[in-house]
């Protein structure tokens, strides 16, 4: 039978609930237990696909297409796990279950209420979420405890853990312990926090402080005494110093899973966590700095690339470097920023992520071109290989390209809408989603940087590069080194270049601190090499 771990949050958001709940789950797992994690968002969204990232930061997208919040990419990179739809539960969702079945009769004319038929459809979706009969499955609830939008989940975790039974169901409330003028440290946030979450029925078995520095035993005992927990089970979690892979050892040193075991009455067993041992170590020990030139739409808030900048120090760390991404505004290019110009001059490496809409498209195929001509490595991801095609049409074929995305009435549409989207007028879950095979010319960069020629990577994206043009753009040099099933352009790259590769898929997505994407940790090595030349 399952034993279940509910991570609830208190006082303010982005205390980094989801990357906490996270490096419990994998030091769990490094006391060879096996784990499984689940997200809840009472947002009515039905998903995080048609949400801003400015507002919600990046969508993850897991292998069957679901579209969800960044903390599932947080689960799978920290646990090495392999996330579904039925990971993630929104408001949205959950209410379109209940109306439909409501519609279909399926309630034989009951009032449908938020009691029990919405908190009843939470508990199963979480009694059935997991496929893998794991030992243990991690839920974390978003947003924080009084929120009004979460009031049915936190009624639905509370009944779930009498149904399931006290030794089967733990609660762990992440609070925030601030550091106020003077430098004196304040429990009384954290005392309201878990007041607010006792009222609403549940008494949390740990408490997580999160603090910009260590909490002193002497307040460890005034918040175990105010709060009703035990001293033992009050967790301090300062600020991590290098990087968030820190956390698993900084939660060994606090017995985390020593009283997650006694709690739910498991075997004590020692982790081993050797791996993030080394992890650790590798990002302390890197001194040697390479400059990657990030050229990006979102650049004031990093957590719209949360993967991609994971997936760079995930590289860093394997090839023993720190990597300082110079923020390029694309933008500022396309006006030719004389500061921004110099910047870009600076960088040992360019890098165009993914992104939609026209804004600062001209500063990245700018950017592309300097890349291009220049020998200098350069890595473009879904909308950066669509730019990397627009700029090769443009400056080698001469024609004057451009997608329907940017200027639906240019001459040449050397990007297009799938076919298959054209007449769909829906935002939701309607773009090419999830993981689909890429096959690779042999002997072609691409398929030597995996070792193989095929390989399953994931999607998202509504435009391809137009067939009408791939003859074109290979006769002129460009190789089309990749395609999917159905022919559609998955990489590019140029053979007379150092290290110049585009691919429609996103493999920031499959990256992790114990395995660095083999994209990424290639790109990374070559700038590094760029910088030696120098």
């Amino acid at each position: 039978m399952a034993k279940y771990i509910f991570v609830t949050g208190g006082v303010v958001s982005s205390l980094g609930k989801g990357v906490t709940a996270s490096a419990i789950g994998a030091l769990i797992k490094a006391g060879n237990y096996s784990v499984n994690m689940m997200k809840i968002d009472p947002y009515l969204n039905v998903d995080a696909g048609t949400m801003r990232p400015y507002e919600h930061g990046e969508v993850f997208v897991c292998d069957d297409g679901t579209e969800t919040d960044l903390d599932l990419g947080n689960y799978e990179r920290f646990l090495q796990i392999t996330t579904t739809r039925d990971s993630a539960i929104t408001t949205g969702r959950v209410y379109q279950r209940v109306i439909d079945a409501e519609r279909r009769g399926e309630y034989l004319g009951q009032t449908v209420q938020v009691i029990p038929h919405i908190t009843n459809e939470i508990k199963k979706r979480i009694k059935l979420f997991d496929k893998h009969n794991s030992d243990i499955c991690i839920i974390e609830l978003g947003g924080t405890v009084g929120d009004i939008e979460s009031v049915p989940y936190t009624e639905a975790i509370r009944q779930f853990a009498i149904e399931e039974g006290s030794e089967n169901v733990m609660f762990i409330h992440l609070t925030l312990v601030p550091l106020v003028t003077g430098g004196e440290l304040k429990t009384k946030p954290s005392q309201h926090s878990v007041k607010t979450l006792m009222s609403e029925g549940i008494l949390p078995d740990m408490l997580v402080c999160r603090s910009t520095e260590t909490i002193p035993d002497e307040l460890k005992e005034k918040l175990a005494l105010f709060c009703n927990v035990r001293k033992k089970a009050v967790i301090s979690l300062p600020d991590a110093k290098n990087s968030i892979y820190e956390i698993p050892l900084k939660l060994q040193q606090e017995k985390v899973l020593e009283i997650i075991e006694e709690r739910l009455k498991l075997p004590l067993k020692k982790a081993n966590l050797s791996k993030w041992q080394e992890i650790v170590k590798n990002i302390e020990e890197s001194t040697d700095i390479v400059d990657i030139a990030f050229v990006g739409k979102y650049l004031q808030l990093s957590d719209a690339y949360k993967s991609v900048l994971e997936a760079f120090v995930h590289a860093g760390t394997q090839q023993k470097h720190k990597i300082n991404l110079i923020n390029i505004d694309p933008e500022l290019l396309e006006n030719n920023d004389p500061e921004v110009l110099e910047n870009l001059k600076k960088a040992h490496g360019i890098f165009v992520p993914g992104g939609f809409g026209t804004r600062g498209v001209d500063g990245k195929i700018t950017t592309l071109n300097y890349g291009r001509i220049n020998k200098i490595p350069t890595f473009g991801i879904c909308l950066g290989l669509q730019c990397m095609v627009i700029e090769y049409a443009r400056n080698v074929l001469k024609i004057k390209a451009d997608s329907v995305e940017f200027n639906p009435s240019a001459e040449h549409l050397v990007i297009e809408m799938l076919t298959n989207l054209k007449n769909i007028k829906d935002f939701g879950g309607t773009m090419r989603l999830g993981a689909y095979d890429s096959e690779f010319v042999a002997d072609s960069k691409i398929a030597t940087i995996y070792g193989t020629t095929k390989v399953s990577e994931r999607h998202r994206h509504r435009f391809e590069v137009n067939p009408m043009y791939t003859d074109d753009l290979e006769k002129a040099g460009l190789i089309i080194s990749g395609r999917g099933p159905s022919g559609l352009v998955e990489s590019v790259e140029i053979q007379d270049h150092p290290w110049y590769l585009g691919v429609q898929y996103h493999p920031e997505f499959l990256s992790s601190p114990l395995k660095a994407h083999p994209l990424f940790n290639s790109f990374v090595e070559a700038s590094i090499k760029n910088k030696n030349k120098i």
